[in-house]
């Protein structure tokens, strides 16, 4: 139409890639210049180079961490106004999110630091999703008084498209009335940016945004969002896909096992239940062999049967939400 100003929109791609070591589920970071936080791998889509946007994924985290990636699937597209907000831009950047899942190599350690990267622990960036040791104390002493708050101030005030007011989703995300389910990480950051209570929010000029304790890591434009995301989709596709092998060694004991699963889903699992589990959904066999990797007599080694993967869908571990 005439007169109607157009918008120049770039797609770009964002890789929120996933590994566990040492019981912590970490995060691949491309390390911020002086002054700024670290971000996820991203780069724009360029059509000439990258004829899908799958491997246009691949060749930017190539470039930025000398990794190539494994498993990949396409997670979100996020395209909030001012998301990549910087002075002097020019433009909107939508962003193609993925998930990818990968094991650390620790021969690449050094190549990661050459290249500008590292691996942080996912929990850096969200500590109250840790649950395994205790309630997290950010909870009680900063998070609940302070997003109580601001529902209060106005309960049943919805952004649109929201069925639900401030304090109904305040008490179903962080599971005041029916216990807490850890699938909702991006309900809950997205609850506290809303509150102003993220440093992004502060970053970002939102209206509600007050000075607070910082409550974790913050990272580039809204990239903790996308990691936010990533998690949530993990921990859901925990219990109905065998993703979690994929963050295995190709031998590993049940032990090893239930810490890799109890470190993406931020809780304690009762150990006889969860090899009940295992047993029950046929997802890994005996190799024969033993380990004394996690101390105290060799227990057994176990792989994971691929065979399952033709045998039945939603070949998971449905492991219960937390009460």
């Amino acid at each position: 139409m005439a007169g109607t100003s157009r918008t120049e929109i770039e797609i770009g791609l964002n890789a929120a890639i996933v590994s566990v070591e040492a019981d912590a589920p970490q995060i691949l970071v491309v390390l911020g210049g002086e002054g700024e936080p670290d971000g996820l791998p991203f780069g724009p889509f360029d059509p000439i180079r990258h004829r899908t946007f799958d491997i246009g994924l691949r060749s930017w985290v190539e470039d930025q961490t000398a990794l190539k990636l494994g498993h990949v699937e396409q997670l979100y597209t996020f395209g909030d106004r001012g998301r990549h907000a910087l002075p002097g831009d020019v433009g909107h950047v939508v962003s193609v999110g993925y998930l990818a899942l990968t094991r650390q190599d620790p021969e690449s350690a050094a190549t990661l630091v050459r290249a500008g990267a590292r691996w942080r622990p996912w929990y850096d960036f969200f500590p109250w999703e840790d649950w395994r040791a205790e309630r997290p104390d950010e909870l009680d002493a900063t998070i609940l008084p302070a997003l109580e708050a601001w529902a209060v101030a106005d309960p049943t005030a919805a952004p649109p498209g929201r069925a639900l007011g401030r304090m109904d989703r305040f008490r179903l995300a962080f599971g005041l009335d029916a216990g807490w389910d850890e699938e909702r990480v991006l309900d809950r950051y997205e609850l506290l940016y809303e509150a102003g209570l993220v440093d992004e929010a502060v970053r970002d000029g939102r209206a509600t945004a007050r000075a607070a304790p910082a409550l974790g890591a913050t990272l580039r434009f809204d990239h903790r969002r996308i990691l936010a995301t990533a998690i949530s989709r993990l921990r859901s596709k925990l219990k109905y896909r065998p993703v979690v092998f994929e963050l295995m060694a190709p031998t590993f004991t049940l032990t090893e096992l239930q810490r890799t699963v109890e470190a993406i889903a931020g809780r304690h699992l009762h150990k006889q239940n969860f090899r009940r589990l295992v047993e029950a959904t046929e997802l890994v066999e005996p190799t024969g062999g033993t380990s004394t990797r996690t101390g105290g007599r060799p227990a057994a080694l176990f792989r994971f049967r691929r065979e399952v993967l033709l045998e039945r869908p939603g070949a998971g571990l449905r492991f219960g939400q937390r009460g």
